[in-house]
């Protein structure tokens, strides 16, 4: 099997009371998408971007139609996901987003 799937803990950033951690999933899967990976968050909500954009995004700001990520301090990460309803602000560990990264290049896509 070759998709890799991470459960994670993040914050949604709100105007509103803090809803604490909520549970995510990070999923790679070579065999639909080699370039993209998929965040799902509680709900109805599942994003896909690029991989390239979270790698850089955990550096420096980077942003890419309707997601934009970047560094927030030495131990997070922020991901903004835009719609026309509007905007969801997701933070992360950073070191989650890297092992996540990490396992993505050690899957190889399943050949017929």
């Amino acid at each position: 099997m070759s998709v890799v799937e991470q459960y994670a803990r993040a914050h949604i950033v709100t105007d509103e009371e803090e809803p604490g951690a909520v549970p995510v999933v990070l999923r790679y899967d070579p065999d639909a998408d080699p370039r993209s990976v998929r965040v799902g968050l509680p709900g109805p909500h599942e994003w896909t971007f690029s991989r390239a954009l979270l790698e850089r995004g955990l550096r420096a700001p980077a942003e890419s139609g309707h997601v934009r990520v970047w560094p927030c301090g030495r131990v997070q990460a922020v991901v903004e996901f835009h719609t026309d309803d509007g905007v969801e602000v997701v933070q992360f560990e950073s070191k989650t987003l890297v092992r996540f990264l990490r396992r993505t290049y050690t899957v190889e896509p399943v050949r017929s």
